[in-house]
């Protein structure tokens, strides 16, 4: 799995529709998910530390979770299916731990009002992901490149003699 943070919300030119963008760690990669307008006012809310007057759903999920001394450990964008993510609350109280399964954007939401990590498992993003930066990508295929071109036959070979069932 890897660890992503939600770097903001932005709108598709062609269709107007909000998108939330998810970045790994590194920059490198950027995951584009599609969401309503309701959630990604829930998350541009969150994201700017808002607090309407009046709980709204999101907002009335942690305060249930709270005075249920529950916890969101994190959330896990699992799969894509037909264009369609889909994703997982882990809940924790005491003991007890519960994966619930949810819309992202509602998990992304919920998220990030309990400060909890956002993961994405390796085959989501290897197929839903953006490269970031081409330019570090394209580096890092030469590096290796290189360090293929680079390499003998006799560089696989045991070098330690000294090792327990090294034979000569």
């Amino acid at each position: 799995m890897i660890e992503m943070k939600v770097a903001g919300i932005v709108l598709d030119a062609a269709t107007r529709s909000p998108i939330v963008l998810l970045r790994d760690a590194a920059e490198r990669r950027a995951l584009p998910i599609y969401i309503g307008q309701d959630q990604a006012k829930a998350i541009i809310n969150a994201l700017e530390n808002q607090t309407p007057p009046r709980p709204l759903t999101h907002d009335l999920m942690v305060n249930i979770l709270q005075e249920w001394n529950m916890t969101v450990e994190r959330i896990i964008i699992h799969s894509l299916q037909d264009n369609t993510f889909y994703a997982v609350l882990t809940l924790r109280q005491g003991e007890v731990k519960k994966e619930i399964d949810a819309r992202p954007s509602d998990a992304i939401a919920i998220a990030i009002r309990t400060n909890s990590s956002i993961w994405v498992m390796e085959e989501v993003v290897a197929d839903a992901s953006i490269p970031v930066d081409r330019e570090a990508d394209e580096a890092e295929r030469q590096a290796f490149r290189q360090f293929l071109s680079n390499l003998r036959p006799e560089d696989f070979t045991k070098r330690d003699q000294g090792s327990p069932g090294y034979n000569s």
